[in-house]
C-alpha cells in the first residue's frame, strides 16, 4: 500500500544530487497538475459553449489527448522520490537493517531495467512519428483538427528517462546502504509505520491549533 515516506539529506554527492534532481521532479509535477487544470477549463468552456452557444470546442477529444500524457507521465518520478506509488510492503515491513536494503535494492533494480525498455520503446515509438521534412514535423495527427502527435509521444520518454534517474540515485542509495549497514541512509523513501504517521499528524494538528 501508499504511505508516508522520509527521505533524508546530508551533505553527501549522493544527496545533492537527489536534492537537484528533486527539483525537476517538483516542476514536472506541478507541470501535471497544472495539466489536470487545464483539463477542467476545457471542459468548462467545451460544456458552457454547448449549452448557450450551441458550438462546443472545436477538437476537444484532440487536445485531451495531447494533455493526458502530462497527466499521466510527469509526476511519477516525484511520486517515486516520496515513496508515494502503491506498493505491498506487508512482508517487506517485517524486514529489518541489511536485509531490508537488499531487498529493496533488488526491486528497484528490477524495475530500473523495466524502465530503460520503456525509454527505449517509448522513444522509438515518438521516432515513428516525428519527421523534420513533414508538416509540423508529424508524420500522423489527431483526427479531428489535425494536431501533431509527436510532442504527446515524446513526454513518455521524457518522464521515463526522468524517472530511470531517479531510480538510479535509489539504486546507489540503497547500495550503500547495504554495504555499510546504515540505518538511516539519505536519497531514498524510508517508509513510515503507522505508528509514527499517526505521530507525525497529530504534531501537524496540534501545531495548526496552536
Amino acid at each position: 500500500m501508499a504511505g508516508a515516506a522520509t527521505v533524508l539529506a546530508d551533505d553527501s554527492p549522493l544527496s545533492r544530487a537527489d536534492r537537484a534532481l528533486y527539483r525537476v521532479e517538483t516542476a514536472l509535477a506541478l507541470l501535471s497538475g497544472l495539466a489536470v487544470f487545464s483539463l477542467m477549463v476545457l471542459a468548462v468552456v467545451s460544456v458552457g459553449g454547448r449549452n448557450f452557444f450551441n458550438q462546443p470546442l472545436r477538437g476537444y477529444v484532440d487536445w485531451i489527448e495531447q494533455i493526458m500524457p502530462l497527466i499521466a507521465f510527469m509526476a511519477v518520478s516525484y511520486a517515486q522520490r516520496d515513496g508515494g506509488h502503491i506498493r505491498m510492503d506487508i512482508v517487506v515491513g517485517l524486514l529489518r537493517g541489511r536485509a531490508l536494503w537488499l531487498v529493496e535494492l533488488m526491486t528497484t533494480l528490477a524495475v530500473l531495467a523495466l524502465m530503460v525498455l520503456m525509454v527505449w520503446g517509448s522513444w522509438a515509438h515518438f521516432d515513428r512519428s516525428f519527421d523534420w521534412n513533414a508538416p509540423l514535423w508529424s508524420r500522423d495527427s489527431t483526427i479531428d483538427i489535425g494536431l501533431p502527435v509527436w510532442p504527446a509521444k515524446l513526454l513518455a520518454p521524457v518522464a521515463f528517462s526522468v524517472l530511470s534517474l531517479r531510480l538510479v540515485l535509489q539504486v546507489l542509495g540503497f547500495g550503500r546502504a547495504f554495504v555499510t549497514g546504515a540505518e538511516r541512509p539519505v536519497a531514498v523513501p524510508l517508509i513510515e509505520d503507522a505508528a509514527t504517521q499517526a505521530a507525525r499528524e497529530a504534531a501537524h494538528v496540534g501545531g495548526r491549533e496552536d
